[in-house]
């Protein structure tokens, strides 16, 4: 989805909790990075680990992400920080605007996906392009600190090892299944498992930007799911509307498995891993059902 720059309502600059983080100390000895969401900001911890400290700018669970508005402290933060990571591809275009000095190190995820062709901006449900993104952290890192440049790369492998795990899990897992989805967030993964999502394309471009859903996708959406035409309904709890909560429940009285997914890390979520093995594991047993 794309974050706009006329946005209404503000959310809090709240540290990353889940990621063990706190207020940015300029004398702590830790790195300052700060992120544009707590998803990537998670990411960085897994590969800076104690050496850092992260502010992300996204970071509540219950939110719209859409609904972000920068603030001038915004803007004091990315300045004071080290390194900054935010995603790109018209998601946060927020915060590179808020980028004022040329030499600021900075990491832009959606140039790294594997298939430049895709244009879904989605991409921290893309593993292979998180995987990038961490050995770019781990490079940037250890060129600001090159005394933990070899931790740095320790974490990355590590790190990177476990990504390898979940994409064995997911790969091929939905081949021959059909899914239909209130926002096309999980679009990398769904990729991944070979199921093919039969949304109807008004459907996902009136909800990604927030529009009335014309009447003939709605109906067409509507016939998938109560007629059974597809095995999974994938729903991003984070943006519920009316729209979206009907289809789930035309999906419940259906008996389809509805998979929950989200923009941001959940409350309580301990990092990038965890979050992502759950919603992997959620969305291979829904397409084995």
């Amino acid at each position: 989805m794309t974050l706009r720059n006329a946005l209404v309502g503000t959310l809090a600059v709240v540290s990353l909790a889940a990621c063990g983080t706190t207020t940015p100390s300029a004398d702590n000895g830790k790195i300052q990075v700060v992120t544009s969401t707590n998803v990537w900001g998670s990411v960085i911890k897994a590969v800076g680990g104690d050496a850092v400290e992260v502010k992300a700018l996204l970071d509540d669970p219950s939110a719209d992400p859409h609904s972000y508005e920068s603030k001038p402290a915004d803007a004091a933060l990315i300045k004071d920080a080290k390194l900054v990571v935010f995603n790109g591809g018209g998601y946060d275009d927020f915060f590179p605007k808020l980028i004022t000095t040329e030499d600021q190190k900075k990491i832009e995820a959606f140039p790294l996906r594997e298939h430049a062709n895709d244009e879904n901006e989605h991409v921290w449900y893309d593993l292979h392009t998180v995987r990038a993104v961490a050995e770019a952290a781990a490079n940037e890192l250890g060129a600001i600190a090159p005394d933990k440049k070899t931790t740095f790369e320790s974490n990355t492998a590590n790190f990177s090892a476990k990504l390898e795990e979940l994409e064995k899990k997911v790969d091929g897992s939905g081949k021959g299944r059909k899914v239909v989805a209130t926002e096309p967030i999980a679009h990398y993964l769904l990729a991944e498992s070979g199921a093919e999502d039969v949304t109807p394309e008004a459907f996902s471009k009136a909800i990604e930007e927030e529009s009335d859903v014309p009447a003939a996708a709605l109906a067409a959406t509507n016939q998938l799911v109560e007629n059974k035409q597809v095995n999974v309904l994938i729903d991003n709890t984070q943006t519920e509307n009316q729209v979206t909560k009907g289809i789930v429940e035309k999906a419940k009285t259906a008996n389809i498995p509805v998979v929950a997914v989200t923009e941001t890390l959940p409350e309580g979520v301990t990092g990038y891993l965890d979050w992502m093995s759950k919603q992997v594991d959620a969305l291979s047993q829904a397409l084995k059902a």
